[in-house]
């Protein structure tokens, strides 16, 4: 399953809004990641087209099982990678803003040898 980096974002930003505030809201993930609004209305446009979201009539939006997983799995990644940094003496900023770098392009492997490593719990 191939998924544009930003989307991984997003998705990530949506799990993140999901559990901090019961229900996703656009300009949520708006102020969360960043962007403008219109932004947000192209990219879950693209995560509605490609099945990963849906959208009520009230536009909450919600997780599909192919959405949820995706955006579990960089929420996990984040949280360990971020962990694993600060473990090894990086500030909390800048281990946060690196894990986010990371997270997209490290491989199953090396993320598995990390976490191997640093005595990861996978939740």
């Amino acid at each position: 399953m191939k998924i544009l980096k930003a989307s991984e974002d997003y998705l990530e930003a949506m799990l993140m809004m999901k559990e901090k505030y019961g229900f996703i809201r656009s300009l949520d993930i708006a102020e969360q990641l960043g962007v403008t609004k219109p932004s947000v209305s192209y990219a879950t446009k693209r995560l509605r087209e490609g099945g990963y979201i849906t959208m009520d009539g009230d536009r909450l939006i919600t997780l599909t099982d192919s959405g949820l997983e995706i955006a579990e799995r960089m929420y996990t990644r984040h949280r360990l990678l971020s962990e694993f940094l600060i473990h090894l003496g990086v500030d909390e900023e800048t281990a946060r803003e690196d894990a986010c770098k990371i997270e997209h392009d490290i491989s199953e492997k090396t993320f598995q040898a990390i976490c191997k490593h640093a005595n990861c719990k996978m939740r």
